[in-house]
């Protein structure tokens, strides 16, 4: 299989206050997943992932899937836009003090109109709720050209930087 090289980011956020989420014309509701199906993660993994080369969950057994994101520690929180689902966000708590956010994203069909920022600050008020010390995730260049950006406007703040070779 080809490989590209990659640059991939890793950013922190060390303390925050919650914001007041900015008002959006639609209906929007975000559900907590609890022991979500494999089907319907990989549906939302797929539909989120597709253009951005996500491709690491795809690899995995339905059952070693299944162990990950029906962990007690393990949050799929789903944005509904008046009704459909709209994207995710997939938090990791398994390490004390500090919370990663695996994925996150939203479906192409609801990009550019504000849900990624409101979404964002949804999910960086529900994990500071936790109060950890340090809530973390890492993005690369293949991913949505907007994404480094906003992770940086939202508060997180580049830690370390890397390029590795990954299958296209």
């Amino acid at each position: 299989m080809p490989t590209v090289d990659v640059t991939v980011y890793y950013l922190e956020m060390l303390s925050a206050s919650p914001q007041e989420l900015p008002a959006l014309a639609c209906e929007l509701n975000v559900l907590h997943a609890r022991n979500p199906l494999v089907s319907f993660y990989r549906y939302l993994y797929n539909a989120v992932g597709k253009d951005y080369n996500w491709v690491n969950r795809k690899k995995l057994a339905d059952d070693e899937l299944a162990a990950i994101i029906n962990h007690s520690q393990n949050e799929l929180h789903v944005l509904y836009v008046d009704g459909s689902p709209a994207g995710f966000a997939e938090l990791d708590r398994r390490q004390p003090d500090e919370i990663e956010m695996v994925q996150f994203g939203l479906f192409p069909e609801f990009i550019g109109q504000g849900l990624g920022k409101w979404f964002l600050q949804w999910t960086v008020n529900q994990v500071w709720s936790y109060q950890p010390k340090r809530f973390w995730l890492h993005t690369c260049t293949l991913d949505h050209p907007a994404a480094l950006t906003n992770y940086k406007k939202a508060g997180f703040v580049e830690f370390k930087q890397e390029t590795k070779a990954t299958e296209k």
